[in-house]
């Protein structure tokens, strides 16, 4: 639902339009301040994830020329940024792990009044995209404003909207901006759990692995022990029939 939204949205905005007036959402500016939605988990013992959402947040900051406001979601991020002295505009912590769209309203509606009163010129999320069990990407990419689909010229048709194109995107835009928040929750909550069972059962097999080395060592020693009582035992009776 979420990519389908966009590739509607991309759609809809690339067609040509008689219309003079621009919704505020859609408004390119120069982009004079940023604001970065950090998506982490709440909490640890899930691998090296956390590190990575940071480290991928971290390096987008520092290559970015213009001011950057942070708004976080998850106690990894928020500690993080905290530590870097960074602009926190707000916190978001102890999401569900089953969020519904009313969960994540707070942030969706934060980026949206921004964005449409120009305290900030662009938006942009970064969260874990879930790849599989083994794999979670980290991904920084532009909420705001959205970039127009590059139609072919037979693609450009020009619809008739009822009612107008400018009032189908005014309802379609918020909504838009709720679900790919509400999807990179989703991807980040499910690469989270996927990275904590993985690192769980590698310190499983780890904790293994050393129990069996230390029995090892410890079957070693106690039969070095017995063999040294049984060599004492043996010369101490040959001493005695000597």
């Amino acid at each position: 639902y979420s990519q389908k939204i966009r590739e509607v949205l991309a759609d809809l905005m690339a067609q040509p339009t008689e219309a003079e007036d621009v919704h505020p959402l859609l408004r390119k500016r120069e982009v004079k301040r940023i604001q970065l939605i950090h998506i982490t988990p709440d909490r640890g013992l899930c691998g090296g994830l956390p590190s990575n959402l940071n480290r991928a947040s971290g390096q987008f900051i520092l290559g970015s020329q213009a001011p950057i406001s942070v708004v976080t979601v998850g106690k990894k991020g928020r500690d993080f940024m905290v530590r870097a002295g960074r602009d926190v505009k707000a916190v978001f912590i102890e999401m569900p792990d089953r969020p519904g769209i009313a969960d994540i309203s707070a942030v969706a509606r934060l980026a949206i009044d921004d964005y449409s009163s120009g305290y900030v010129d662009q938006v942009v999320v970064a969260y874990a995209q879930f790849v599989n069990t083994a794999v979670q990407r980290p991904v920084v990419e532009q909420l705001l404003p959205m970039q127009p689909a590059e139609l072919k010229a037979g693609e450009a048709v020009g619809y008739i909207y009822e009612p107008a194109s400018i009032q189908v995107l005014g309802a379609l835009l918020p909504r838009f901006v709720e679900m790919q928040i509400y999807h990179a929750i989703l991807e980040s909550i499910a690469s989270e759990q996927s990275a904590r069972m993985v690192a769980m059962r590698n310190a499983t097999d780890s904790a293994n692995d050393l129990i069996d080395s230390l029995t090892l060592l410890m079957n070693k020693v106690r039969q070095e022990a017995i063999t040294k009582e049984l060599l004492d035992i043996v010369g101490g009776v040959a001493a005695l029939e000597g």
